[in-house]
């Protein structure tokens, strides 16, 4: 099972944008294979030992990148694409968890970003990376 941790500045979006994460993932079927939890960016650093991947919001990208630094975390961060985390869909979402899991374990790199994504800001995709690619 993938556990995946959501984190927006108050907990607001990602709390909602988790709901109907959820109700997609009940959908699928998929509870043996997934599971998300939304928490604010302030509870992050206390939760992240029980999630696989941590998924935060494109405007957390300079908390997040502070928070490197400061706790050097061993854990998989990545900073969602704005039009990915507003449009937010299961199936694209759970690609780029699985994805960046992977990538982590390869290079360790903190955040995890995609090649030429480096500015998470700048991203107009809203699908997960392998669909991008294979689109393009």
């Amino acid at each position: 099972m993938i556990r995946i941790l959501l984190c927006c500045a108050g907990g607001f979006s990602s709390s909602a944008l988790a709901a109907g994460v959820e109700k997609e993932i009940v959908e699928n079927n998929l509870q043996d294979e997934f599971y998300i939890e939304f928490a604010p960016f302030s509870l992050a650093k206390e939760k992240m030992s029980a999630f696989d991947v941590i998924l935060f919001c494109p405007h957390l990208q300079f908390e997040v990148k502070r928070m490197v630094k400061t706790l050097s975390p061993d854990k998989p961060m990545y900073i969602l694409p704005p039009r990915m985390y507003g449009l937010m869909r299961f199936q694209e979402l759970s690609l780029d968890a699985v994805d960046v899991i992977e990538l982590y374990k390869q290079t360790k790199m903190k955040p995890v970003h995609f090649p030429g994504e480096e500015n998470t800001m700048r991203l107009t995709r809203h699908v997960a990376y392998r669909n991008f690619k294979s689109q393009a």
